[in-house]
């Protein structure tokens, strides 16, 4: 891989990088599509992080399926598909780790302690190893995109990070590789975040700024549904990730909800279109 991006490179063209951990949906293809725009050599990265996962998470269960996410990344122009095996990224005696503070330290940071350490690690790896010129990251996880951007920019990484907004179902929940995890009953009770996003665009859009107040309607809203259980819902500054009293200024409504043994999240930036 390190090779063919050089050739590449040394040829003049624009590598663009879409990393994934596979078992693709229609978020992840329009994240290609969009890449297939950006430069001349598109590769998408397909690889199960176990250093993001703790004991107690899915790393075992998470879906895979090789074949299938080569024919969906076939169709949509993919020119190269990097699948390194873990012995290949985290050799026997590996020991280095990269971490971003102060915007990994609320959210995810605090319910999935090994999350972004992880991420950061095998993101650093990857744009060392592919070489782009431009990365690629779905909006859904907002800290994680905030992350990258906060990691590329500190360690001066000559790398554009594009976000594109969340993919949804057509009834409104954010795709991810973790719904087919979900009960048919537990389905309706999953639509409770998206829901509470357009409750809340609608309380802002009618003048309040308190966030505790917005709040108190989107827990409630959620907790009114069968099967769920809220890990966090807040209000946070778009550049620091710190929770924020009063909008003032860019804020994003951050998500993550248990429906069954499912763990789901969403978010809205407020001021921004929603498509549900």
């Amino acid at each position: 891989m390190q090779a063919l991006s050089e050739l590449k490179r040394c040829q003049g063209r624009k590598i663009v990088l879409v990393p994934t951990m596979g078992y693709f949906h229609e978020g992840h293809l329009n994240l290609m599509k969009v890449g297939r725009n950006q430069g001349d050599d598109l590769v998408v990265s397909i690889y199960v992080n176990p250093m993001q996962f703790a004991p107690t998470e899915d790393f075992a269960n998470y879906p895979r399926d090789f074949e299938r996410d080569k024919r969906l990344a076939e169709g949509v122009g993919v020119d190269w598909i990097f699948s390194p095996e873990h012995r290949e990224m985290y050799p026997e005696g590996y020991q280095t780790h990269v971490e971003v503070e102060g915007v990994t330290s609320n959210l995810c940071g605090i319910s999935r302690p090994r999350f972004f350490r992880g991420v950061t690690t095998v993101c650093t790896k990857l744009f060392h190893i592919v070489k782009p010129h431009i990365t690629i990251f779905g909006r859904k996880d907002f800290q994680q995109y905030v992350t990258i951007k906060r990691m590329v920019q500190d360690l001066n990484l000559d790398i554009e990070v594009i976000g594109m907004r969340t993919t949804r179902e057509p009834d409104g929940l954010a795709m991810s590789s973790r719904n087919v995890y979900l009960k048919s009953e537990e389905r309706e009770s999953a639509l409770s975040l998206s829901r509470s996003l357009l409750l809340a665009k609608g309380v802002y859009e009618k003048g309040e700024r308190e966030t505790e107040i917005i709040l108190k309607e989107v827990r409630e809203f959620i907790a009114g549904h069968p099967y769920v259980k809220i890990d966090y819902a807040q209000i946070c500054d778009v550049v620091t990730m710190k929770d924020v009293s009063r909008i003032e200024g860019n804020a994003v409504l951050a998500l993550a909800v248990w429906v069954g043994k499912t763990r789901l999240i969403d978010n809205h930036v407020f001021g921004e279109p929603l498509d549900i």
